[in-house]
């Protein structure tokens, strides 16, 4: 007698087919994939502000501190201050807090910078890079920023030893910096207008008002001339690729020969009554 075959269905009948063992991995693979994705995305988005400072320490040598860091990578907030590493002779710090948001823009970022002391509108830079190259560009400025130029000492020799005084307005109609292959190209200007500048190491304050002028282009210019003040200053540079020249002259106006004479000794190599301003 025949088996009779039955026409009824097993269980794995009734409810499909075991899963492959293969897609099994496959399916725990891509959800293990997906959690580390989404997990790493909300780090990124919610990065707090310490991190950013961490970066600007390590970037600058130590030299630029941001302390008491709040908020995120992305919008934050904090303290700036400029220590002399080299030195070790402390730090400057800006007055109040700088205030930062940064932006994913193409290729590349865009950060907005405010400062309580010093930005009547915020200071707009856009980083874009590329295989061995960096741009970083400066937005139009309609306002000037103004900072204090106590700010300098931060950057150690000569400024720490001057502990300048006073206020530097920065203006700008645009200015790029291009690093490709190992050198640096500068487009656009950059205007610097130092008022009322001080030094602890002269009696005579203030020492006067005097314009810097950065000229991008294939030959970078600098130019450096008094607006008023006893004390004179004049001279210009340029720039290489590579490094920057810069050639001028410090003296006393009329009458303030003796006041100025220890600043003068201290400025560069004397020359009669003048001193030989010497970079590069």
């Amino acid at each position: 007698m025949a088996p009779r075959s039955s026409s009824t269905p097993g269980l794995l009948g009734r409810f499909g087919a075991a899963p492959h063992p293969t897609g099994r991995r496959a399916a725990w693979t891509g959800a293990v994939a997906g959690g580390l994705v989404g997990t790493l995305a909300g780090l990124a988005i919610a990065a707090p502000a310490s991190w950013a400072a961490q970066a600007v320490e390590a970037a600058s040598g130590g030299r630029v501190r941001l302390h008491a860091p709040l908020g995120t990578v992305w919008n934050g907030s904090a303290s700036l201050a400029l220590h002399d590493e080299a030195s070790g002779r402390g730090s400057a710090a800006l007055p109040g807090r700088i205030h930062w948001q940064l932006r994913a823009q193409g290729t590349g970022l865009q950060l907005a910078l405010n400062a309580d002391c010093c930005t009547p509108e915020p200071l707009r830079l856009r980083l874009a890079w590329g295989w061995r190259q960096l741009r970083v560009r400066l937005e139009p400025l309609v306002q000037p920023a103004r900072w204090p130029a106590q700010l300098l000492s931060g950057l150690g020799a000569p400024w720490n030893t001057l502990q300048p005084e006073g206020q530097i307005a920065l203006a700008s109609p645009g200015f790029e910096m291009h690093w490709a292959s190992g050198r640096l190209r500068l487009d656009g200007r950059v205007d610097l207008e130092l008022s009322d500048l001080a030094t602890r190491v002269s009696p005579l304050r203030p020492l006067g008002s005097y314009r810097l002028v950065l000229r991008g282009g294939e030959v970078p210019a600098l130019d450096l001339s008094t607006v008023s003040g006893p004390l004179q200053l004049e001279g210009s540079g340029s720039w290489n690729g590579a490094q920057l020249r810069f050639r001028g002259t410090a003296q006393a106006a009329p009458g303030s020969e003796t006041a100025l004479s220890n600043l003068l000794n201290l400025l560069g190599r004397r020359e009669g009554p003048r001193a030989i301003l010497s970079l590069g």
